[in-house]
Protein backbone atom coordinates (compact mmCIF):
# COMPACT_ATOMS: atom_id res chain seq x y z
CA UNK A 1 0.00 0.00 0.00
CA UNK A 2 1.17 3.52 -0.81
CA UNK A 3 -0.41 6.82 0.16
CA UNK A 4 -0.31 10.38 -1.08
CA UNK A 5 -2.12 13.70 -0.95
CA UNK A 6 -3.66 14.87 -4.23
CA UNK A 7 -5.09 18.32 -4.91
CA UNK A 8 -8.46 18.02 -6.58
CA UNK A 9 -10.40 21.18 -7.52
CA UNK A 10 -8.15 23.10 -5.10
CA UNK A 11 -9.06 20.71 -2.29
CA UNK A 12 -6.61 18.28 -0.66
CA UNK A 13 -7.52 14.58 -0.61
CA UNK A 14 -5.68 11.71 1.03
CA UNK A 15 -5.45 8.66 -1.23
CA UNK A 16 -4.37 5.09 -0.59
CA UNK A 17 -3.42 2.83 -3.50
CA UNK A 18 -2.66 -0.87 -3.82
CA UNK A 19 -1.36 -2.97 -6.72
CA UNK A 20 0.28 -2.06 -10.02
CA UNK A 21 -0.88 0.96 -12.07
CA UNK A 22 -0.97 -1.07 -15.30
CA UNK A 23 -3.83 -3.22 -13.94
CA UNK A 24 -7.51 -2.31 -14.47
CA UNK A 25 -8.39 0.46 -12.05
CA UNK A 26 -11.04 0.32 -9.36
CA UNK A 27 -12.09 3.21 -7.11
CA UNK A 28 -13.21 2.19 -3.60
CA UNK A 29 -15.53 4.60 -1.77
CA UNK A 30 -16.05 4.04 1.96
CA UNK A 31 -19.02 5.07 4.06
CA UNK A 32 -19.78 6.18 7.62
CA UNK A 33 -17.92 6.12 9.96
CA UNK A 34 -14.97 4.68 8.06
CA UNK A 35 -11.98 5.97 6.10
CA UNK A 36 -9.80 4.66 3.26
CA UNK A 37 -7.99 2.27 5.60
CA UNK A 38 -11.26 0.32 5.86
CA UNK A 39 -10.31 -1.32 2.56
CA UNK A 40 -6.98 -2.76 3.78
CA UNK A 41 -8.14 -6.38 3.99
CA UNK A 42 -10.24 -6.46 0.82
CA UNK A 43 -7.44 -4.72 -1.10
CA UNK A 44 -5.00 -7.51 -0.20
CA UNK A 45 -7.13 -9.87 -2.25
CA UNK A 46 -8.07 -7.49 -5.07
CA UNK A 47 -4.61 -6.03 -5.74
CA UNK A 48 -3.50 -9.04 -7.79
CA UNK A 49 -6.08 -8.19 -10.43
CA UNK A 50 -6.65 -4.44 -9.99
CA UNK A 51 -4.94 -1.17 -9.28
CA UNK A 52 -6.92 0.07 -6.32
CA UNK A 53 -7.51 3.74 -5.53
CA UNK A 54 -9.22 4.60 -2.22
CA UNK A 55 -9.68 8.17 -1.01
CA UNK A 56 -10.63 9.37 2.42
CA UNK A 57 -13.98 10.82 1.41
CA UNK A 58 -14.63 14.50 2.06
CA UNK A 59 -14.82 15.16 5.80
CA UNK A 60 -13.25 11.80 6.69
CA UNK A 61 -9.71 10.86 7.64
CA UNK A 62 -7.06 13.21 6.30
CA UNK A 63 -9.00 14.65 3.38
CA UNK A 64 -10.48 18.13 3.00
CA UNK A 65 -12.82 18.80 5.91
CA UNK A 66 -14.98 21.91 5.59
CA UNK A 67 -17.32 22.20 8.57
CA UNK A 68 -20.31 23.83 6.86
CA UNK A 69 -23.15 21.45 6.08
CA UNK A 70 -23.58 22.77 2.52
CA UNK A 71 -20.32 21.13 1.44
CA UNK A 72 -21.75 17.66 2.03
CA UNK A 73 -24.42 17.75 -0.64
CA UNK A 74 -23.91 14.89 -3.05
CA UNK A 75 -23.46 17.03 -6.18
CA UNK A 76 -20.51 18.88 -4.68
CA UNK A 77 -18.84 15.68 -3.52
CA UNK A 78 -19.36 14.05 -6.92
CA UNK A 79 -17.60 16.91 -8.70
CA UNK A 80 -14.42 16.24 -6.71
CA UNK A 81 -14.67 12.48 -7.23
CA UNK A 82 -15.12 12.98 -10.97
CA UNK A 83 -11.92 15.03 -11.01
CA UNK A 84 -10.18 12.31 -8.99
CA UNK A 85 -11.24 9.69 -11.53
CA UNK A 86 -9.85 11.79 -14.37
CA UNK A 87 -6.59 12.14 -12.46
CA UNK A 88 -6.13 8.35 -12.54
CA UNK A 89 -8.15 7.04 -15.48
CA UNK A 90 -11.33 8.18 -17.19
CA UNK A 91 -12.52 4.59 -17.52
CA UNK A 92 -12.70 3.06 -14.06
CA UNK A 93 -14.71 0.58 -12.01
CA UNK A 94 -16.49 2.20 -9.05
CA UNK A 95 -17.15 0.30 -5.83
CA UNK A 96 -19.07 1.90 -2.96
CA UNK A 97 -20.27 0.87 0.48
CA UNK A 98 -22.79 2.67 2.70
CA UNK A 99 -22.45 6.44 1.97
CA UNK A 100 -19.79 5.47 -0.55
CA UNK A 101 -22.54 3.61 -2.38
CA UNK A 102 -24.58 6.82 -2.49
CA UNK A 103 -21.74 8.71 -4.15
CA UNK A 104 -21.04 5.76 -6.43
CA UNK A 105 -24.66 5.74 -7.61
CA UNK A 106 -24.55 9.53 -8.07
CA UNK A 107 -21.46 9.18 -10.26
CA UNK A 108 -23.19 6.51 -12.34
CA UNK A 109 -26.25 8.73 -12.82
CA UNK A 110 -24.52 12.05 -13.52
CA UNK A 111 -21.16 11.01 -15.01
CA UNK A 112 -21.91 7.72 -16.78
CA UNK A 113 -19.02 8.25 -19.18
CA UNK A 114 -16.61 7.93 -16.24
CA UNK A 115 -18.06 4.73 -14.74
CA UNK A 116 -17.06 1.54 -16.54
CA UNK A 117 -18.78 -0.77 -14.06
CA UNK A 118 -20.60 -0.21 -10.77
CA UNK A 119 -20.20 -2.41 -7.70
CA UNK A 120 -22.19 -1.79 -4.52
CA UNK A 121 -21.70 -3.44 -1.13
CA UNK A 122 -24.75 -2.99 1.12
CA UNK A 123 -25.71 0.37 -0.27
CA UNK A 124 -28.92 1.72 -1.72
CA UNK A 125 -30.33 3.31 -4.85
CA UNK A 126 -31.79 6.64 -3.62
CA UNK A 127 -35.22 6.28 -5.22
CA UNK A 128 -35.86 2.78 -3.91
CA UNK A 129 -34.52 3.62 -0.46
CA UNK A 130 -36.67 6.73 -0.12
CA UNK A 131 -39.73 4.77 -1.15
CA UNK A 132 -38.89 2.10 1.46
CA UNK A 133 -38.53 4.79 4.12
CA UNK A 134 -41.91 6.29 3.26
CA UNK A 135 -43.80 3.01 3.67
CA UNK A 136 -43.62 3.24 7.45
CA UNK A 137 -42.50 -0.40 7.53
CA UNK A 138 -39.39 -2.22 8.77
CA UNK A 139 -36.92 0.02 6.91
CA UNK A 140 -38.50 3.13 8.42
CA UNK A 141 -37.97 1.66 11.88
CA UNK A 142 -34.45 0.47 11.09
CA UNK A 143 -33.46 3.93 9.83
CA UNK A 144 -34.41 5.92 12.92
CA UNK A 145 -30.70 6.14 13.74
CA UNK A 146 -30.44 8.68 10.90
CA UNK A 147 -32.67 11.10 12.81
CA UNK A 148 -30.52 10.51 15.89
CA UNK A 149 -27.33 11.32 13.97
CA UNK A 150 -28.92 14.48 12.55
CA UNK A 151 -29.52 15.93 16.02
CA UNK A 152 -27.78 19.16 16.85
CA UNK A 153 -24.66 18.82 19.00
CA UNK A 154 -24.87 15.01 19.09
CA UNK A 155 -21.09 14.89 18.57
CA UNK A 156 -20.38 15.13 22.30
CA UNK A 157 -22.56 12.10 23.04
CA UNK A 158 -20.94 10.00 20.31
CA UNK A 159 -17.32 10.76 21.25
CA UNK A 160 -17.64 10.31 25.03
CA UNK A 161 -15.51 7.51 26.55
CA UNK A 162 -13.44 6.88 23.42
CA UNK A 163 -16.45 6.98 21.09
CA UNK A 164 -18.34 4.35 23.08
CA UNK A 165 -21.77 5.45 21.78
CA UNK A 166 -20.62 5.57 18.15
CA UNK A 167 -19.15 2.08 18.40
CA UNK A 168 -22.32 0.79 20.06
CA UNK A 169 -24.41 2.34 17.28
CA UNK A 170 -22.52 0.66 14.42
CA UNK A 171 -22.37 -2.63 16.32
CA UNK A 172 -26.11 -2.92 17.01
CA UNK A 173 -27.11 -6.52 16.22
CA UNK A 174 -24.15 -6.81 13.85
CA UNK A 175 -20.70 -8.39 14.00
CA UNK A 176 -17.95 -5.83 14.62
CA UNK A 177 -15.44 -8.30 16.01
CA UNK A 178 -13.05 -6.92 13.36
CA UNK A 179 -13.04 -3.55 15.17
CA UNK A 180 -10.43 -4.37 17.77
CA UNK A 181 -6.74 -3.97 18.55
CA UNK A 182 -4.78 -1.82 16.11
CA UNK A 183 -7.80 -1.50 13.79
CA UNK A 184 -9.88 0.06 16.58
CA UNK A 185 -7.01 2.37 17.56
CA UNK A 186 -6.69 3.53 13.94
CA UNK A 187 -10.42 4.24 13.69
CA UNK A 188 -10.43 6.26 16.90
CA UNK A 189 -7.39 8.19 15.63
CA UNK A 190 -9.28 9.16 12.47
CA UNK A 191 -12.48 10.05 14.35
CA UNK A 192 -10.48 12.22 16.76
CA UNK A 193 -9.03 14.56 14.14
CA UNK A 194 -10.28 18.15 14.62
CA UNK A 195 -13.72 18.67 13.11
CA UNK A 196 -13.99 15.16 11.71
CA UNK A 197 -16.98 13.89 13.65
CA UNK A 198 -19.07 16.96 12.79
CA UNK A 199 -18.04 16.68 9.13
CA UNK A 200 -18.88 12.97 9.02
CA UNK A 201 -22.32 13.64 10.49
CA UNK A 202 -22.90 16.40 7.94
CA UNK A 203 -23.33 13.68 5.31
CA UNK A 204 -26.58 12.79 7.10
CA UNK A 205 -27.59 16.37 7.79
CA UNK A 206 -27.08 17.51 4.19
CA UNK A 207 -28.94 14.56 2.69
CA UNK A 208 -32.43 15.23 1.28
CA UNK A 209 -33.63 11.83 2.52
CA UNK A 210 -36.90 11.99 4.41
CA UNK A 211 -36.91 9.64 7.41
CA UNK A 212 -40.36 9.73 9.04
CA UNK A 213 -40.52 9.10 12.77
CA UNK A 214 -42.34 5.95 13.78
CA UNK A 215 -45.43 7.83 14.98
CA UNK A 216 -45.65 10.33 12.12
CA UNK A 217 -48.10 10.22 9.24
CA UNK A 218 -46.41 9.08 6.06
CA UNK A 219 -46.76 11.38 3.08
CA UNK A 220 -46.30 9.19 0.03
CA UNK A 221 -46.48 12.27 -2.19
CA UNK A 222 -42.91 13.07 -1.17
CA UNK A 223 -41.66 9.78 -2.57
CA UNK A 224 -38.90 10.11 -5.12
CA UNK A 225 -40.10 8.80 -8.44
CA UNK A 226 -37.29 9.82 -10.75
CA UNK A 227 -37.05 7.08 -13.34
CA UNK A 228 -34.11 8.91 -14.92
CA UNK A 229 -31.80 7.62 -12.19
CA UNK A 230 -30.69 4.69 -14.31
CA UNK A 231 -27.51 2.64 -14.06
CA UNK A 232 -26.43 2.23 -17.67
CA UNK A 233 -23.24 0.24 -17.06
CA UNK A 234 -22.95 -3.34 -15.74
CA UNK A 235 -23.96 -3.30 -12.07
CA UNK A 236 -23.07 -5.77 -9.32
CA UNK A 237 -24.74 -5.66 -5.90
CA UNK A 238 -23.21 -7.76 -3.11
CA UNK A 239 -25.49 -7.93 -0.09
CA UNK A 240 -24.85 -9.14 3.45
CA UNK A 241 -28.24 -10.52 4.47
CA UNK A 242 -27.73 -9.99 8.22
CA UNK A 243 -27.62 -6.21 7.83
CA UNK A 244 -29.96 -4.66 10.41
CA UNK A 245 -29.59 -1.07 9.18
CA UNK A 246 -30.34 -1.64 5.50
CA UNK A 247 -33.01 -4.24 4.84
CA UNK A 248 -33.76 -6.21 1.65
CA UNK A 249 -36.73 -3.96 0.83
CA UNK A 250 -34.21 -1.17 0.19
CA UNK A 251 -33.15 -2.86 -3.07
CA UNK A 252 -36.43 -4.44 -4.15
CA UNK A 253 -37.08 -3.32 -7.72
CA UNK A 254 -33.48 -2.33 -8.39
CA UNK A 255 -33.61 -4.23 -11.69
CA UNK A 256 -36.06 -1.61 -12.97
CA UNK A 257 -33.27 0.97 -12.82
CA UNK A 258 -30.52 -1.13 -14.42
CA UNK A 259 -29.78 -2.55 -17.84
CA UNK A 260 -27.38 -5.23 -16.57
CA UNK A 261 -27.73 -6.20 -12.89
CA UNK A 262 -26.33 -9.14 -10.91
CA UNK A 263 -27.07 -9.60 -7.19
CA UNK A 264 -25.03 -11.84 -4.89
CA UNK A 265 -26.35 -12.46 -1.38
CA UNK A 266 -24.09 -13.51 1.50
CA UNK A 267 -26.20 -15.22 4.15
CA UNK A 268 -23.55 -15.05 6.88
CA UNK A 269 -22.49 -11.39 6.51
CA UNK A 270 -24.03 -8.09 7.54
CA UNK A 271 -23.46 -4.39 6.85
CA UNK A 272 -19.71 -4.80 7.50
CA UNK A 273 -19.30 -7.55 4.90
CA UNK A 274 -16.05 -6.16 3.44
CA UNK A 275 -14.40 -6.79 6.81
CA UNK A 276 -16.11 -10.14 7.38
CA UNK A 277 -15.86 -11.79 3.96
CA UNK A 278 -13.05 -10.07 1.99
CA UNK A 279 -11.84 -13.23 0.23
CA UNK A 280 -15.32 -14.26 -0.91
CA UNK A 281 -16.18 -10.73 -2.02
CA UNK A 282 -12.93 -10.45 -3.96
CA UNK A 283 -13.68 -13.66 -5.85
CA UNK A 284 -17.20 -12.49 -6.70
CA UNK A 285 -15.81 -9.19 -8.03
CA UNK A 286 -13.02 -10.79 -10.06
CA UNK A 287 -15.34 -13.39 -11.61
CA UNK A 288 -18.03 -10.81 -12.40
CA UNK A 289 -15.61 -8.35 -14.01
CA UNK A 290 -14.24 -11.14 -16.22
CA UNK A 291 -17.77 -11.98 -17.34
CA UNK A 292 -18.37 -8.30 -18.18
CA UNK A 293 -15.07 -7.44 -19.87
CA UNK A 294 -16.68 -5.87 -22.91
Amino acid sequence: MTSQFIEINNNKYFIRTWGKPDKPKILLLHGFPEYSGAWNTLAKYLKECFYIVAPDQRGFGQSWTPLEEKYYKTASIVDDLAALIKHFDENIIILGHDWGASTAYALAFSKPQLVKKLIILNGVHPTIFQQALLTGGPQTKASQYINFLRKKNIEGVLKRNDFEKLITLISANMDTSWLKGKTKINYITEWSRPGRLKAMLNWYRASPLIVPTIDSEIDQINSLKNKNLQVKCPHLLIWGEKDTALLPESFNGLKNYCINLVIFKLSDADHWLHHQKPKEISKIIVDWTKENEN
